[in-house]
């Protein structure tokens, strides 16, 4: 009987190279010969993967039961973030009032990524400076913005963490790590219970983010220090349903 260590060395020599030819190969698998045995050993070896007993338990929350959204906030305010939760109606005045307040204390522009709703922004005051990232920002400039508005793909509420994929209205990935603050707009409807529900909705072909809080790092003699890998201010608003 081939063993599972047999098939994936099988497996290897077959992907290094150890069939003379691509028409010596696909003859083997014909007549039955090695490269046959190899194809059959690796849907065996595969097959039985899929078979594992999987027994852990794969939600810890119930979404029908269980406040799902305030998990996350409660999650979230753990590493640290500001979260806020917001009526839908209320959050283009929400937005206004947070951007507000980081302007006066540490004055510039917010860089807004393309896709943004437009609706958000609507009641800025004139004070409020923005400016987009088409062509885009060198990270001299990202470093001098005031802060940065995103949305998100999605949040899991078991960890608190929001995890962008870059697309509409979140930008590339520089865009939330340079500069020092971060406000990021969450939707009641995008948060999920637990990892794996997340990630069902997620393209994974995609980059994905994943912000648990603002950035913080205890790697040299465990002494913590904020911001090295990201921003030091992270604000949520959670936006609740109509």
């Amino acid at each position: 009987m081939t063993t599972s260590k047999e098939a994936i060395l099988a497996r290897i020599r077959a992907a290094n190279g150890a069939a003379d030819s691509a028409t010596d190969w696909a003859a083997g698998a014909a007549d039955g010969g090695p490269a046959g045995q190899t194809e059959r050993a690796g849907a065996d070896t595969d097959a039985a993967y899929a078979a594992l007993p999987r027994e852990y338990l794969r939600a810890h929350h119930d979404p029908a039961s269980a406040d799902i959204a305030g998990l996350f906030a409660e999650r979230a305010a753990d590493y640290r973030a500001v979260v806020e939760r917001v009526p839908g109606p209320g959050l283009a005045a929400a937005i206004a009032r947070v951007l507000g307040e980081r302007a006066a204390a540490a004055p510039g522009p917010f860089v807004v990524p393309e896709g943004l709703p437009a609706g958000w922004l609507a009641e800025l005051p004139p004070v409020i400076e923005l400016v987009g990232d088409t062509p885009p920002l060198p990270a001299a400039e990202l470093d001098r913005m005031a802060g940065v508005v995103t949305g998100c793909a999605v949040a899991i509420a078991e960890t608190g963490t929001i995890i962008l994929d870059h697309g509409p209205g979140q930008g590339r990935r520089a865009l939330t790590l340079v500069p020092d603050f971060h406000l990021v707009i969450v939707r009641v409807s995008q948060v999920y219970a637990d990892l794996a529900d997340a990630f069902d909705r997620l393209d994974p072909t995609r980059p994905h983010t994943l912000i648990s809080g603002p950035s913080a790092t205890s790697d040299i003699e465990l002494i913590p220090v904020e911001g090295v890998h990201g921003p030091r201010n992270l604000h949520v608003l959670l936006a609740e349903r109509h």
